[in-house]
């Protein structure tokens, strides 16, 4: 029972000096592939992303939103032109993980709790 204990004890100590990459900054802008799943379904997107636009081709759908960053892991989608109640709400993305050629994220509009996880790989 004291050799459990000293290795969970062990084990602990590890684990809670891991830090989660975040290397946000690099992710700003380009051009990337999305794929997220909500509700079970997998989707996949295309997008552009520059200072202050974001333009996603979805299902032969184009949107552009405007881009505004909180932080370098955090950033808020205004639909240019919504085209339903649904488009007028904001969108938070906030990135959680980076690689060097791709990001994991969960996004949800603004005010809600119910969020959806994906990963962004960076093409150019």
């Amino acid at each position: 029972m004291k050799n459990a204990f000293i290795a969970l004890l062990l084990l602990t100590t590890l684990f809670s000096c891991y830090n989660t990459e975040r290397n946000c900054k690099t992710f700003k802008t380009g051009v990337f592939e999305s794929k997220s799943i909500l509700n079970g379904e997998t989707y996949t997107s295309n997008f552009t992303r520059t200072a202050t636009l974001q333009i996603e081709t979805y299902d032969n759908h184009i949107d552009s939103s405007e881009v505004r960053w909180i932080n370098d892991c955090e950033v808020i989608f205004k639909t240019i032109n919504p085209k339903n109640m649904a488009e007028r709400k904001d969108v938070h993305l906030k990135i959680l993980t980076t690689t060097d050629s791709s990001y994991t994220f969960e996004y949800s509009y603004v005010g809600e709790v119910k969020k959806a996880k994906g990963t962004a790989y960076k093409i150019n």
